[in-house]
């Protein structure tokens, strides 16, 4: 639902053919694209069977390793398997690569490998709103939104490519793979520009819907610093003092009791990776379903190397996603200016997991 400039539409758009979010080779589990000034390119060249990727070497890493540079990007690799890789999967710019290699400020490190089978994915999603400078789609819990080791046309930006050929589609935020509602995608590079211009500016209101256990206070505030903590996924982000972390800002509101749970609207002032979930959790309220700051991270190891067993979603509260949902988003048009609320009901996973509860 949509509310503001433009014309609503409530048309169920229904896809084949993506991918979700993390990219590289065999066996890497680590996104490559967008950070240590690390650049990735994808493409699968219209060929099933490979995977291609481009990793250029930033001017800090000149004159490293090349083990040393993958391991830095790669952090849950261990160093054998890395080697592996080099010997099996990895072309330098006119040289052979071997672990030793020196890399070069610029010079485009190649790796292709077999493409493994991708897990299935939702790859049907309702738009909820769009005119000639926006789409807003409500996401599908599930769904990853950029390649990764394990996805590779399974992702929001594969299946946007396919829905919208040659036109521009350009997602402007983020949220979690298991995370469903409302996502904005820009048509034009000039509403893409100022769509991420004003999530950077904290111009754009958003609010979740998150079950999680325990009995929270009816409201309230969490004013705690975060950071990426220092665990085998490289994932976990934790709580850390004033001073020693990325500040972090999170008020919420119970909307709803049941026994042992509650159903909390949770709008974030910061957009700190996995915020909502690690304020919820470190307040002694972990999100139904959430396998890092819920069942531990052991588990949710466990789930990516095996699927998920009777038993892990025992563990997981019976739900195979976390219980977060984006259900709202207010902004100003990129085009009109004009004030815009997006809107994406519960989506019936969760309606009916609440319906069981107490």
């Amino acid at each position: 639902m949509a509310t503001g400039a433009g014309t609503a539409a409530s048309t169920r758009t229904s896809l084949a053919g993506a991918d979700p979010p993390p990219g590289s080779p065999a066996g890497l589990t680590e996104p490559l694209e967008g950070s240590e000034g690390v650049t990735v390119e994808g493409d699968s060249d219209g060929d099933d069977l490979f995977r291609r990727l481009t990793i250029r070497v930033p001017r800090e890493c000149d004159g490293w390793r090349l083990d040393h540079f993958l391991k830095r990007r790669i952090g849950r690799l261990s160093r054998t398997r890395i080697q592996e890789i080099i010997s099996t999967q990895i072309t330098l710019e006119g040289r052979r690569a071997r672990p030793s290699s020196g890399v070069r400020t610029g010079e485009t490190i190649r790796l292709e490998r077999l493409a493994p089978a991708e897990p299935d994915v939702p790859r049907t999603f309702e738009v909820l709103y769009q005119d000639e400078a926006l789409l807003a789609i409500d996401k599908p819990a599930g769904l990853p939104m950029h390649t990764s080791a394990k996805f590779w046309r399974n992702t929001l930006v594969a299946v946007l490519r396919e829905r919208y050929p040659g036109q521009h589609t350009e997602i402007c935020h983020r949220i979690d793979r298991e995370t469903s509602g409302v996502m904005l995608i820009a048509r034009t590079p000039e509403a893409g520009s100022r769509l991420k211009g004003a999530f950077a500016s904290r111009r754009i209101s958003k609010r979740y819907l998150a079950l999680c256990k325990g009995n929270p206070p009816d409201s309230g505030t969490i004013d705690q610093p975060l950071k990426l903590l220092d665990t085998p996924t490289h994932l976990m982000m934790g709580p850390v003092a004033h001073g020693d972390g990325l500040p972090a800002v999170t008020r919420f509101q119970v909307v709803r009791r049941f026994a042992a749970h509650a159903l909390v609207a949770a709008a974030p002032e910061t957009g700190r990776q996995h915020q909502i979930r690690v304020h919820l959790a470190s307040a002694g309220y972990p999100l139904v379903g959430d396998k890092l700051y819920g069942a531990g991270e052991q588990y949710f190891m466990e789930a990516c190397e095996t699927g998920i067993s009777a038993a892990l979603l025992e563990r997981f509260d019976g739900l195979p996603r976390h219980a977060l949902h984006a259900e709202q988003i207010t902004f100003e048009h990129p085009t009109s200016g004009g004030p815009m609320t997006i809107v994406s009901p519960l989506p019936a996973d969760l309606t009916d997991y609440m319906s069981r509860l107490d």
